[in-house]
């Protein structure tokens, strides 16, 4: 138990791959997940509350359904492979969770319902009143029902997303690879990278987007994402190989992504967002202003983008176009549009009443 132990980590989030769930035929590695879940077993009897996000759903439907490139030929085949895949999924998690004597839930969501604050509250208290009663929650996202323009895509910023709901301390994605490397790890002299303290540009490009078994949707790329999301919210990260019998109750080979100080929760829930609406740019004196812990005035800002209303979630963006923080709009984006780069006196003429105290409110924003 030396990754994440009960003592220190009183919960957790354990994010499966479909390359460790399933075989290259399209079945279940039913001899795996025995250990994993008794791996789980061992960790809840020391007190540890685990809520598991897992893959695999749509290539175990596409196996049933007989459908080409492990139903990822199209968004249909993807959504028609989840719908069968899920309830064989649900499933098999159900019998081997009980063989140990725990209780399965099944909970699938989609991106949409993490990025809507009363949703994302809702999924929230689930998981707590689940963990609570020592259920272990197994999630997915909802395939069947999502689409390109909302899908989260991968599992792995799934998990990262539920830990900030759950308020876990450590996310551990068990994938096929044993964590980051400075290049790509099949390249000669590739050094594995065991510890990261900050996500800098640096280690994003040491990312690979491929995914090694071509079942699976998210490469390091996403991992990454993953890791700032988490460590954003306080949780530490660690991508582990998922290539041993039992990869909870050794030392399985893996990068730790060393959390910062745990943002507030509406804080940390707005620099996790994966949608945004819109973009502000803004000059350097207001990107100065923003690190201070300002709000960001019209006068500020070069230009926008998108196109959002009132309360939709933003990016705000230095002149080089890098994002540096994520904000409620308090305006549309026809109203600021208008008002970009004008002092505040100068603002009520030009919407016709009195303008608000800033496009982006600082209590209302998210510093990256």
């Amino acid at each position: 138990m030396s990754l994440f132990p009960p003592a220190s980590c009183p919960r957790l989030i354990v994010k499966i791959g479909s390359a460790l769930l399933v075989d290259g035929e399209g079945g279940v590695r039913r001899a795996w997940l025995a250990g994993i879940v008794a791996d789980i077993a061992e960790r809840t009897k020391a007190g540890q509350q685990i809520a598991v996000v897992s893959s695999g759903a749509i290539a175990l439907g596409a196996r049933r359904l007989g459908l080409a490139k492990g139903g990822r030929a199209s968004l249909e085949d993807a959504q028609a492979a989840a719908a069968v895949g899920q309830i064989a999924l649900s499933q098999v998690w159900a019998e081997t969770l009980g063989a140990e004597g725990l209780t399965a839930a099944q909970m699938l969501v989609t991106l949409d319902d993490l990025e809507d604050r009363r949703r994302y509250l809702n999924a929230a208290a689930t998981l707590d009143r689940l963990l609570g009663l020592g259920v272990v929650p197994v999630l997915n996202e909802n395939d069947s029902v999502a689409t390109e323009e909302i899908r989260f895509g991968d599992n792995d910023r799934l998990a990262a997303r539920v830990a900030q709901a759950a308020g876990a301390g450590g996310v551990v994605l068990l994938s096929d690879v044993d964590g980051l490397y400075d290049r790509n790890p099949a390249l000669p002299g590739a050094v594995h990278i065991e510890r990261i303290e900050r996500i800098d540009p640096v280690i994003e490009a040491m990312a690979d987007g491929g995914s090694a078994s071509g079942m699976g949707s998210g490469g390091m790329v996403s991992k990454i994402a993953a890791a700032r999301i988490a460590n954003g919210a306080g949780a530490h990260l660690a991508i582990a190989s998922g290539r041993v019998d039992r990869p909870l109750s050794g030392d399985a080979r893996h990068s730790l992504f060393v959390a910062e100080k745990s943002a507030p929760a509406r804080k940390a829930w707005l620099a996790g967002g994966l949608t945004a609406k819109g973009m502000i740019h803004v000059d350097a004196g207001a990107a100065n202003a923003l690190a201070q812990g300002k709000s960001l005035l019209a006068a500020g800002a070069t230009r926008i983008e998108g196109s959002f209303a009132r309360g939709d979630l933003i990016v705000i963006a230095d002149l080089s176009g890098t994002p540096i923080a994520r904000g409620l709009a308090e305006y549309p984006s026809e109203d600021a549009a208008r008002i970009i780069g004008k002092r505040n006196e100068a603002q009520a003429g030009i919407l016709g009443y009195a303008p608000r105290s800033a496009l982006v409110h600082r209590s209302h924003m998210a510093l990256l």
